[in-house]
């Protein structure tokens, strides 16, 4: 039997791969360190787990709008406009299922066969496939790691062509924790404007940046940027709510009535429970995200350190987000082989930068606690030694 050439062609996400491996190890009774983790290692906030159980209590437990309930629409807009400067109506914001489900969503919507989508690299894991699945093709725009792995938006403006729908732009990135400032958003945007294409803003780390970084919303950077951009967001990173499957996107009516109908007919509506947390998230205290965003700077610091004192491996400051993209290049392994090497022997997870876009890299995650990231750098700088 003949299945999907376009699903048969998919690669599994080596992120999930690995924290399932290591999960397995760990059933068997290996002491495994996982840096390989894509979301934060803090429990949910209480006042969210209590909205969530009033909610199941008074029976909030049916069937929602497909675009997602009233309140939270009307919160997401609250929330863009007190955080990120973005006016919007509730017609023009759509739940869904994770900001995963939304990036989905909005290629489906908005790309046909033969479309291209520029994403600049490294790129989150995802990115190259969804794009793959709407009929689109990826092109993909290399930033450079002495630059911080901020993109030259010249480059970007050189790989547009006749075909090009639009710019993916991850600020603050994954994998390498790059933050775009502002003369470079503005750059891109005023490109997406002079060309007529739209740029996807995937802001899901916008909470997380550390130092003198402050998050700005592409959608925000010019008043003409807004109707060119589809800002992306969610619960997820912020609010410790991986589980909870909430994200959001916010854009023009148009392509957010389409975004509806598509999830109208594929997941009806996001979990009724998880909107009433999320409506918690974004509406109720916020002293927990600012706790986990202190933590994080603690151990991105104490990683850096670690990493560029080891003598095989480097790394640039990332500057947002809680990952860590290793240069691997003096060990004259590729990723993969790395990768493998440091679980199999040093019983340490981290994912190989090729599923990024990168084989001269890893991704170290700093989204475990302290104690474990020092027995985890112990262990890696004791494997290096046997190189």
């Amino acid at each position: 039997m003949k299945f999907s050439d376009r699903v048969s062609q998919l690669k599994p996400s080596l992120t999930l791969a690995i924290t399932a491996k290591v999960k397995a190890m760990r059933k068997k009774g290996i002491d495994v360190i996982g840096f390989g983790a894509g979301e934060p290692d803090f429990d949910t906030p209480d006042n969210i787990k209590e909205a969530a159980i009033r909610a199941i209590k008074s029976g909030l437990t049916k069937y929602t709008p497909s675009a997602g309930t009233p309140e939270l629409r009307e919160a997401v807009c609250e929330k863009l406009k007190k955080d990120n400067s973005l006016v919007y109506k509730p017609e023009e914001v759509v739940i869904s299922c994770g900001a995963k489900h939304t990036l989905y969503n909005i290629f489906q919507a908005l790309c046909n066969k033969n479309d291209e989508v520029i994403i600049i690299s490294p790129y989150w894991v995802s990115y190259p496939e969804m794009v793959a699945l709407s009929g689109a093709k990826p092109r993909i725009v290399r930033s450079r790691e002495e630059d911080g792995f901020v993109v030259d938006p010249g480059l970007i403006e050189k790989n547009i062509t006749g075909r090009t729908k639009a710019i993916i732009v991850n600020s603050p990135s994954n994998p390498t924790g790059a933050v775009y400032g502002k003369d470079v958003l503005k750059k891109i945007a005023e490109i997406a404007i002079s060309r007529n294409i739209f740029v996807i803003s995937d802001e899901i780390y916008e909470k997380f940046t550390y130092g003198e970084e402050r998050h700005v919303s592409l959608g925000a950077i010019l008043p003409e940027a807004k109707s060119h951009t589809i800002s992306v967001n969610g619960v997820s990173k912020a609010y410790s709510m991986t589980g909870w499957r909430i994200g959001y996107a916010a854009g023009d009516a148009q392509i957010i009535k389409l975004i509806s109908a598509l999830q109208s007919h594929s997941t009806s509506n996001p979990s009724s429970i998880s909107q009433a947390a999320a409506l918690e998230a974004l509406r109720g205290n916020q002293a927990a995200v600012l706790k986990m965003k202190k933590e994080f700077e603690v151990r991105r610091d104490y990683m850096v350190k670690r990493v560029n004192s080891s003598g095989k491996l480097s790394c640039v400051e990332p500057k947002g987000a809680f990952y860590i993209f290793c240069n691997i290049s003096k060990t004259k392994l590729d990723s993969t082989a790395f990768a493998g090497q440091l679980l199999e022997k040093a019983h340490v997870a981290c994912v190989p930068g090729a599923a990024f876009g990168s084989d001269r890299h890893v991704r170290l995650s700093f989204a475990t606690g302290m104690d474990n990231i020092k027995t985890g750098h112990d262990r890696i700088d004791k494997w290096l030694r046997t190189l």
